[in-house]
């Protein structure tokens, strides 16, 4: 008998789509419940303990919908609450994302990775046990990026504004080293193209979206809850702007816009 609970995926505001995106590619017979804390955004220049009480109070909500997975789409969420997460809610399926710290250890040729994301994150002590963990004699370059957080938050992810906020934190990590680029922020994926451009074709770019939603699938089956039938939907939550998320969402996942309706001030 298929499981039809719908798994809740969250992020401080819209870089998460990006991990629904892939989640959404990977199990497309599932319901898929998305929720941006908007009102909050951005996390990674917020402590710890807030970022810890805002996964909760989302996790709680998520619960109430009885759903049956939740995915952190957010590295400072992650680093900050996953363990208060699980603690609090023991029977249900959570997944946290992390930089990819390990593939870039593989793929580096000069022994140097860097790795861009929130200052949240690079503070943490999980992101630096990963490091320890994953890649001890790789050289770790970090470059705190929050205003890509914002441009993401703002839609403007082409054109010569996406290239010119890009080309720095890019042109400071190469010029140090670094032939691999780890992409340590759920939002920076949708600057992609900019990146890419600013870095150059040969250097790789990493991203969490796919093993993510690969792990994800393998829980899911594990304890027999994966829809098996069907076609899947997408519901968008937030507790900012609803409309706003919804042209974010038609922006960012060409979601027709009569998908993209969210209503607001749940939580």
């Amino acid at each position: 008998m298929q499981d039809l609970a719908p798994i809740g995926v969250y992020d401080s505001g819209v870089g998460g789509l990006s991990v629904l995106r892939a989640i959404g590619q990977t199990l497309p017979r599932e319901h898929l419940l998305y929720v941006a804390d908007s009102a909050h955004v951005p996390y990674g220049e917020k402590t710890p303990e807030y970022v810890r009480q805002r996964a909760l109070a989302i996790a709680d909500y998520l619960v109430s919908r009885q759903a049956k997975a939740m995915v952190v789409a957010c590295n400072t969420a992650t680093a900050a609450a996953i363990a208060a997460l699980r603690a609090r809610h023991p029977g249900l399926v959570i997944i946290g994302v992390e930089p990819a710290i390990k593939p870039a250890a593989h793929l580096t040729r000069s022994g140097v990775v860097g790795v861009f994301a929130t200052t949240g994150t690079l503070a943490s002590a999980k992101f630096a046990a990963l490091v320890q963990r994953e890649a001890p004699e790789i050289r770790i370059l970090f470059r705190p990026c929050p205003e890509w957080v914002l441009q993401v938050e703002r839609g403007d992810i082409h054109g010569a504004a996406a290239a010119r906020v890009a080309q720095e934190p890019v042109r400071e990590l190469l010029a140090q080293g670094a032939d691999t680029l780890v992409l340590g922020c759920t939002h920076f994926p949708f600057l992609h193209d900019a990146i890419q451009a600013a870095a150059g074709p040969a250097v790789p770019l990493l991203e969490t979206g796919g093993p993510v939603a690969r792990r994800l699938r393998h829980q899911l089956q594990q304890h027999g809850r994966l829809a098996a039938a069907g076609a899947g939907a997408v519901e968008l939550l937030t507790t900012g702007d609803a409309a706003r998320l919804g042209r974010m969402a038609a922006l960012l996942l060409d979601l027709p816009a009569a998908a993209a309706q969210v209503p607001a001030d749940w939580c």
